[in-house]
């Protein structure tokens, strides 16, 4: 399948007889971290259902065989699906029980590139009239405007999230229950949402709220209360939009413009809302370890004319007074994901000379991690995901809580 560019590809394997597998790869995907577990990780629920052979616990690591081809990099090889069960055999205790995909080639794979952790890959699964995966292709995004190609197709795809898409959902209903759905206690049913959300969808800051709620959390860390209430924020989120979208589905739609228009609204409030979210859980943060906005930190301040870092502290003020020290400055930019990204923050705040930068990107390379460091960006990264980092960079990494911490030694915070 020679294919100029991801458009054609897309248009190609939009068919109905593939299924996508959409994910972010992370850093124990590829090998940024050293890990043994290296090659993408995929459900074995999803595996199960497509290649049924897989799904076979009294043999220890089954597997199949199946012709994969990475369209965006050339690549064509026979690789493994392997179901690692020897949790089932011999390690009952600290056994693994995941399936991944191997024998890709090493690091001349895309898939294994350690500079490609945090790209967003398709894996694109050519199935037959019965629904058994026959092939793959994949996709590995090259770039940003190549992710927000398939963004606007599917949706936004968050680190340490996955999602599958068909043109034919309806001929798939077996898959689709694997999406990202559950009802757990953040999924509110609409008789327990405020009746104005189903007029008008509530704006981020709402639904943080909501979350702020129903998870408290406050006992924990600020790292554990981070991902917690991401978690739980983003379950509100899909069930508001079920409740407000659903009905207009059922509804049907007079003409494909219509259809278009409203599902291009869908899918652009999920993508505003996911770093400007992240921003948010991080600003409530702030002010439960007692930092005060306006005092201790600012939130979207002007830093210099046209450059709005998202925070600032003590504040802007502070920032603004020639005579406050430039090393009692700090800045932190916030980015659900800094792969291509991470440049941006680098002309923001200018009298500070060190970027924070918080991210939920599950691991970088060690190529990315030497240029950020060379640029002098420090990334602050949630301790829960530490371990999708090369334990190279680990010791390099600021937790939030110890990013907190150190604001505090500045003696700036009273």
């Amino acid at each position: 399948m020679a294919l100029a560019d991801l458009a054609d590809w897309m248009d190609e394997c939009a068919a109905p007889h593939f299924i996508w597998y959409v994910k972010r790869l992370s850093g124990n995907d590829t090998l940024a971290n050293g890990s043994h577990q290296a090659g993408p990780y995929i459900p074995k629920e999803f595996l199960f259902r497509i290649f049924p052979s897989l799904d076979r616990k009294e043999i220890k690591n089954p597997e199949v065989r199946l012709n994969l081809k990475i369209d965006s990099h050339s690549d064509k090889r026979q690789i493994r699906i392997v179901w690692y069960n020897n949790k089932f055999h011999d390690n009952p205790k600290g056994g693994r029980n995941e399936s991944r995909l191997t024998n890709l080639g090493g690091i001349s794979s895309a898939l294994l590139d350690p500079d490609n952790t945090g790209a967003l890959a398709i894996f694109a699964f050519v199935l037959d009239k019965q629904g058994r995966g026959q092939a793959c292709h994949v996709w590995v995004c090259r770039s940003e405007l190549e992710e927000d190609l398939v963004e606007n197709l599917v949706g936004s795809v968050e680190p340490g999230k996955w999602l599958v898409w068909s043109v034919d959902e309806a001929g798939h209903p077996d898959l689709f229950p694997l999406k990202e759905k559950s009802r757990l206690s953040c999924w509110l049913d609409p008789d327990e949402m405020p009746p104005e959300w189903l007029i008008r969808f509530p704006t981020g800051a709402e639904i943080v709220a909501k979350t702020l709620k129903l998870r408290p959390a406050q006992e924990m860390n600020p790292d554990k209360r981070l991902m917690k209430r991401r978690a739980c924020e983003f379950e509100i989120f899909r069930s508001v939009e079920e409740a407000v979208e659903l009905p207009w589905i059922e509804k049907g739609f007079g003409t494909i413009d219509e259809f278009v228009a409203r599902a291009q609204t869908v899918l652009q409030r999920r993508k505003s809302r996911s770093g400007r979210s992240l921003e948010l859980h991080a600003k409530e943060i702030f002010i439960e370890e007692e930092m005060r906005e306006g005092h201790d930190f600012d939130h979207q301040p002007e830093s210099e004319l046209g450059k709005k870092p998202d925070f600032l502290f003590p504040s802007e003020l502070a920032y603004k007074n020639r005579d406050f020290p430039d090393t009692n400055l700090r800045m932190l930019a916030v980015k659900t994901t800094c792969k291509d990204r991470w440049r941006q923050i680098l002309n923001e705040a200018d009298r500070i000379q060190t970027k924070h930068l918080l991210t939920l990107q599950e691991g970088v390379s060690e190529g990315q991690f030497q240029e950020m460091s060379k640029e002098k960006v420090k990334l602050v990264v949630p301790k829960p995901l530490l371990s999708s980092y090369s334990k190279s960079i680990q010791p390099h990494l600021l937790t939030l809580e110890k990013f907190i911490g150190n604001l505090k030694t500045l003696g700036k915070l009273k």
